[in-house]
Order: C-alpha cells, then sequence, then structure tokens
C-alpha cells in the first residue's frame, strides 16, 4: 500500500490533514470565514459571485467514483462563486471506468483542467492520481479519508463556540475515515478526541500510532459515556457506508453506539450534534437528537461550501 503519509507535493495538493501544517490548516479555516461572510452578507443570494472572481480563468474536474450529493454541489457552486468552472466526470462515464488507469487519467486531466477533485473507492487510487498529475489533486472523500466534511466540521464547531483548541471532542460509532480525519484534526487544532468504537471497526493502529507520535490528545474507548461525558461536541456517522457488504454484523456490533437523549445528556448542556449526512435516523442518531436543539447538522451541510472555496484558494496559492 502507498504511504498515506509521505507523499511529495511539488505544489499544494489537499489529500490529508496530516499532510499540512498547524498554520496551514488554520489559514484554511480563517479564509472560509470570511469567505462566508462575504457570500452570506444581505441580498446575496445563491447565485452569488464574490466581487474579485479569484478563480476567474480556473477549471476543476470533479470526478466520482461514489455518489455525491454535499460534495458535488457544494465543489461546483464554489468553484462558480468564485468565477471559475466545473465539470462534472462521473467513473463509468469515462473511460476511466473501462480499464485506462489513473495515471494516464490524471495526465490526461492535466492537460484540460487547472486542478482536479477526485472522490474515489481506494485511496491508493486517490494518492496514484496526486502522483502523476501536475496539478493540485483535492481528496473529496476516500475510504481511509475525508478531510473537506472535518474542516467543514471545525468551521461549524468555532461558529457556535469559537475557538476548537482544548475543547473535548466525542465519536460514537464506526471508526471510519471521518473518524480518522477527524484524528488528524486533533492533532492539527490542539483538540481533545475521545474515539468510541467497537473493536471490530475501531481506527487502525496505523492512525493512532499517528496520532502518538504526533502527540495528539487522541483516547480510544468501546464506551460511548465516557466519549460523551462533559464532551463539547458529539459526532457520529452512517454505521453502513457505501460498499460494505456485511450490513446486519455491523448494524448489531454498532447499536450500542447510537447518539440518542440520554447520551447526548451526558455532554455540556450546550455540546453540538454533527453528522456529515446522510443519516440513517434510528440507526446511528435518533430523530430526538437531530432534530433536536443540540443539532447543527444543517449549518454543518452549508460550510462544505465554504471550506471548498477556501480549500480551492489555498491550492491555487490564492
Amino acid at each position: 500500500m502507498m504511504n498515506h503519509y509521505n507523499i511529495k507535493k511539488p505544489f499544494r495538493h489537499f489529500l490529508d490533514l496530516a499532510a499540512l501544517t498547524k498554520e496551514e490548516a488554520r489559514e484554511i479555516i480563517e479564509k472560509a470565514k470570511k469567505l462566508k461572510t462575504a457570500a452570506t452578507e444581505e441580498g446575496h443570494g445563491k447565485g452569488f459571485i464574490h466581487k474579485d472572481r479569484p478563480l476567474t480563468d480556473k477549471s476543476l474536474a470533479m470526478v466520482f467514483e461514489k455518489p455525491s450529493t454535499r460534495t458535488r454541489v457544494s465543489f461546483e457552486m464554489s468553484m462558480h462563486q468564485l468565477g471559475g468552472t466545473a465539470i462534472v466526470l462521473n467513473g463509468h462515464d469515462m473511460q476511466l471506468g473501462r480499464g485506462e488507469t489513473i495515471a494516464d487519467t490524471a495526465q490526461v486531466l492535466s492537460g484540460f483542467v487547472d486542478a482536479i477533485m477526485f472522490r474515489a473507492d481506494n485511496h491508493d487510487s486517490l494518492l496514484e492520481m496526486a502522483k502523476y498529475a501536475t496539478i493540485p489533486v483535492i481528496n473529496a472523500l476516500t475510504d481511509f479519508s475525508h478531510p473537506c466534511q472535518v474542516m467543514a466540521d471545525v468551521l461549524t464547531f468555532e461558529e457556535h463556540h469559537g475557538s476548537i483548541k482544548g475543547k473535548k471532542i466525542a465519536w460514537s460509532g464506526d471508526g471510519n475515515n471521518v473518524a480518522v480525519s477527524w484524528i488528524h484534526a486533533a492533532i492539527l487544532f490542539d483538540c481533545e478526541l475521545v474515539l468510541a468504537c467497537p473493536k471490530e471497526f475501531s481506527p487502525s493502529n496505523e492512525v493512532m500510532q499517528w496520532a502518538r507520535d504526533n502527540k495528539g490528545k487522541v483516547t480510544l474507548t468501546q464506551d460511548p459515556k465516557e466519549a460523551a461525558r462533559d464532551a463539547d461536541c458529539i459526532i457520529t456517522d452512517t454505521w453502513v457506508s457505501m460498499g460494505d457488504k456485511d450490513e446486519e454484523k455491523r448494524i448489531a456490533i454498532l447499536s450500542p453506539y447510537q447518539v440518542n437523549g440520554s447520551l447526548v445528556r451526558l455532554s455540556h448542556k450546550d455540546s453540538l450534534f454533527m453528522h456529515c449526512l446522510p443519516a440513517h435516523r434510528g440507526e446511528e442518531v435518533t430523530d430526538e437528537v437531530i432534530d433536536g436543539p443540540h443539532s447543527v447538522i444543517w449549518d454543518e451541510a452549508e460550510n462544505r461550501l465554504h471550506i471548498q472555496k477556501s480549500i480551492l484558494m489555498w491550492c491555487f496559492g490564492k
């Protein structure tokens, strides 16, 4: 397997939060706050375009091996609002889906567009795309990580509760790609992260060792109550992801990790609840929580737009 952390960057790829410095991560968050303020001033509609059009004449190829709602719309609207162009390419519509290699695809697209956003089945495919592309490549989700989502989560947290530094974030459920990016974020933003995951679905030893090596305050437990107690934010995700074949087994093992009213009541009284969506109501989260006063899921979803704009500008050095 290709190394997740040591890929060389001749220019600014956005592949994993683990590849960013703390300063770079903070720069992206602060830029997103400014972009959101500019885009949400009174009178601006969804067709708003930033007056300086910072990505005029820039184009983004959006390559999807997995279906998408939030990722596709937020990146396409980001390019529109920044004055650029986005082209949607579904894997089954491309020669990539008929046997053309990732390396060849990367080099061809590099001659047509200015950046590639890749939502990939396999993380190694993303790294191969970045290896052979001569333009920035952005990780829009792989089986290993989901950095764009977690940057939007950090932005959402800070909108509601100020700096995330030193705050306790609780994860309950499957130690999946979003959980991995939260492990990376805990180091970048100096927050405490407690992950409650069953042994069968915990983050890999490699990722946990990375957190220890980087002196992160990251704890793994099998007790969701321990994670939720006094937390400033509770996060979960669907238990069955695209491509999982063991749905019944996963639901049976993960059912004790459901985020419900009793779990949320262990957290701070003004804690937040987040979910990257889509949610399976009644499985990983109850209606009481997702529709309740702690939930900020709609702010979180909207913030994908503003963080995507910031990531694009960072990749282009704007």
